[in-house]
């Protein structure tokens, strides 16, 4: 039906006057922020709708497949059977970043069609513009972006492909572009009878790549002509095309400033987060600033605190060993072979802990563990385009487990980096349930991993690699800050000022933790910022800290730029395809790891106001 009136209701549900005037920013009755849920609704159906018009009682047609809900808090309707159109979309789910996820469904109005389906996490801004496609934001992206839209398509390709859905990734409409990250509207079924192929993808790029000339069209083309070769291995074009993608970012400088503290909260006496950096003691820290940390303990008093402690020191060492192995290679190191040293490196930090709880006895939920996200920046030594010489590739490796956080910000965005590894995760990827129906289980936030937990042969790393190209901050931080989606409520607030120079990033971290003891303050609260700037034309004035005498003795915070690692006073490196397992940890006591760890069955850690269980 037309809409006579554009109205949006209150998520709060004791709200008595819950109708509120599309663009008011909080509600006039309780002061409540409004919630806009913008959407994607699939299908021809939808498409044939004008804007104007209301749907079911609830959804705006804001523009053609673009709804408003507006009645956000109000679940939306979804078969008691979920319908096999939407199992690759929740299969996918660790893909969000990229991929939108099913919302709900609609009846459609007309006989021969079936319902309409609504998709969230979708390319749309606040307002309710859809991000450009690809094709559009391509004449005036600088090369490195380019090359890097191209990278993530491919490396897109094959989980979409065993799906059956890489069609989605030839569709120019349907590629759509936030920034740096390729993001698709929703997902294309293949229909031929063929699926397609790298030769599909490359005539795909084709246009893009003849449209303009610049310092990377040449190589571009390149890759296209062996892609058209029906005999070429994706893997090949991977390598061909990541070694163009670390040359073109070289060309851009980049420095890096770190800042991070921890923090007991509000209604806590025990801290069991430990971060890196956080205090005067890593001043002269030869990882700072290409390391940070962020680690949120579980397993009560003398459990939590240890193994974050312990996962700290440990993966210090390690990446130390695995830095400086780095800096001396003269040939790319692939993204694979980084990641699978990471993944070694977290081996090593679990068995220590569960080394640790089999020592002490540790049984059930008194087993200690810690959640973990880590940012490595790796400067590997790569030769430019122009041909000079570069000690950086921008290359930024994170890697998490638990459900302490990573988010990138600029001027115009927030963006979540990770996953959290709860139930409400494993049961939308597992298809048994849409994302806000398995948040309504009593036990939607229990973590379904962590280390030190259980064996590291039955852990799920995720790690992922990052290219800085624009200037931007890199935040990490345990849920005593992202609980209650209050990063996205306030990273204008605390980021914009730090990216302006208004705001100096040691005083944006207290500023942060100050908001989640007031907001939230049932848990600890950690938070590492680093602060990536990269051409001289974006650059903008840093004013200097607060003397650190002024700040509260509960927040321990650092402020560091630019410190180069020294490897001159490091002791003897192994291989860079050694094994990382037998580097030996920082403290004398357990320096013995046992190789086999018997397999247990995984007990939920469940959080409560007042404490991590």
């Amino acid at each position: 039906m037309i809409s006579t009136e554009q109205v949006i209701f209150c998520i709060n549900p004791h709200c008595e006057n819950p109708i509120n005037s599309i663009g008011d920013a909080v509600c006039d009755s309780c002061q409540t922020p409004l919630v806009y849920r913008y959407l994607w609704a699939s299908g021809a159906s939808a498409a044939r709708m004008k804007p104007g018009i209301k749907v079911a009682d609830r959804y705006e047609v804001i523009a053609p497949q673009v709804w408003l809900d507006t009645q956000p808090g109000r679940s939306p309707i979804v078969p008691p059977e979920l319908p096999p159109v939407i199992i690759p979309y929740l299969r996918l789910y660790p893909e969000r970043l990229h991929l939108p996820q099913v919302y709900g469904f609609v009846p459609s109005e007309e006989a021969d069609q079936g319902d309409i389906l609504l998709l969230d996490n979708v390319p749309i801004d606040k307002d309710g513009n859809l991000y450009p496609s690809l094709n559009v934001a391509w004449e005036d992206a600088k090369p490195v972006r380019r090359v890097y839209w191209l990278w993530q398509i491919l490396q897109l390709w094959t989980p979409l492909s065993e799906l059956g859905l890489s069609q989605s990734l030839l569709t120019p409409n349907n590629l759509r572009v936030q920034g740096w990250c390729v993001r698709l509207l929703e997902l294309h079924a293949t229909t031929a009878t063929a699926p397609p192929t790298l030769q599909d993808l490359a005539q795909s790029w084709q246009s893009l790549i003849t449209a303009t000339d610049t310092p990377i069209t040449a190589a571009l083309t390149n890759i296209l002509q062996q892609m058209s070769n029906s005999a070429v291995e994706l893997d090949t074009i991977t390598t061909q095309l990541n070694a163009l993608l670390l040359s073109t970012a070289a060309e851009l400088p980049l420095t890096l400033q770190v800042g991070g503290a921890t923090d007991t909260g509000m209604r806590l006496t025990q801290n069991e987060d430990t971060c890196f950096p956080q205090s005067l003691d890593h001043l002269h820290d030869s990882l700072i600033p290409k390391l940070s940390i962020v680690c949120d303990g579980i397993g009560g008093h003398q459990g939590g605190e240890v193994a974050s402690q312990l996962a700290v020191q440990s993966l210090k060492l390690q990446i130390q060993a695995l830095m400086a192995e780095i800096v001396q290679e003269s040939e790319i190191i692939t993204p694979q072979l980084l990641q699978e040293q990471l993944e070694t490196c977290l081996r090593v930090v679990n068995n220590l802990i569960s080394s640790r709880n089999d020592e002490q006895n540790r049984q059930g939920r008194a087993r200690m563990a810690t959640t973990l996200v880590m940012a490595l920046q790796v400067p590997q030594r790569v030769s430019t385009l122009s041909g000079v010489k570069s000690e950086n590739a921008h290359e930024l490796y994170l890697a998490s487990v638990g459900d302490s956080r990573a988010y990138w910000i600029t001027r115009d965005y927030c963006q979540q980096l990770t996953v959290d590894d709860d139930v409400t995760a494993r049961e939308v990827r597992s298809a048994r349930s849409l994302y806000h129906q398995a948040l309504q289980r009593p036990d939607a936030q229990a973590l379904t991993q962590a280390l030190g937990s259980r064996d590291a042969e039955s852990l799920r790393f995720v790690i992922q690699r990052l290219i800085l190209e624009e200037d931007g901050i890199l935040l990490l931080c345990s849920d005593g800050l992202s609980d209650r989606n209050l990063v996205e409520k306030s990273w204008q607030d605390y980021a914009l000022p730090i990216l302006t120079g208004e705001l100096a990033l040691t005083d944006a971290v207290q500023q942060w933790i100050d908001l989640a003891n007031q907001e939230n303050g049932h848990d600890n609260i950690s938070v590492v910022l680093i602060l990536c700037r990269l051409s001289k034309n974006y650059l903008v004035p840093i004013p200097k800290a607060q003397p650190l005498a002024e700040i509260p003795p509960e927040s321990k915070i650092l402020d560091i730029a630019e410190i180069p690692p020294d490897i001159s006073k490091l002791a003897e490196i192994p291989p860079l395809n050694s094994n990382i397992a037998e580097i030996p940890p920082l403290t004398s006591d357990i320096t013995e790891i046992p190789q086999k760890f018997q397999n247990r069955k995984y007990h939920h850690w469940q959080k409560s106001n007042l404490n991590l269980l």
